[in-house]
């Protein structure tokens, strides 16, 4: 049963990475919880970005991947805290950013969803 959960995880943020990649909103929000938000420090300051926000701008700035961008994402760790818990790590890149991100996921409905995104940027030129 456990490696069925961990399938499970895996196969939502592989989703998150594909959308992400491919610059598909209704992907991203397949695998994101409606009440689910990014929060990311930027000048000292802590942002938080709420899903709908975040995923107009995903729709409207051209994917990676029509850009001819190179694709370099992988899920880095996981951890399962119990049935409905788990904490994924990420990287993925949409030059000159690259990320690393924390997928806080609950298991809702019988369903893996992103409760909330944290997430570091370096950006290289």
């Amino acid at each position: 049963m456990k490696n069925d959960e961990r399938n499970a995880i895996e196969q939502t943020v592989q989703t998150y990475l594909d959308g992400l990649y491919e610059g598909d909103a209704d992907k991203l929000a397949s695998v994101f919880h409606e009440t689910s938000a990014l929060t990311y420090e930027q000048d000292g300051k802590l942002t938080v970005l709420p899903r709908d926000q975040w995923l107009s701008g995903c729709a409207s700035a051209g994917s990676p991947q029509s850009k001819g961008l190179a694709r370099d994402d992988a899920i880095l760790q996981v951890d399962q805290a119990g049935p409905t818990t788990a904490l994924v790590k990420v990287k993925c890149q949409i030059p000159p950013r690259y990320f690393t991100d924390y997928l806080s996921l609950l298991k809702v409905d019988g369903r893996w969803v992103v409760a909330q995104k944290v997430f570091a940027t370096v950006v290289k030129s």
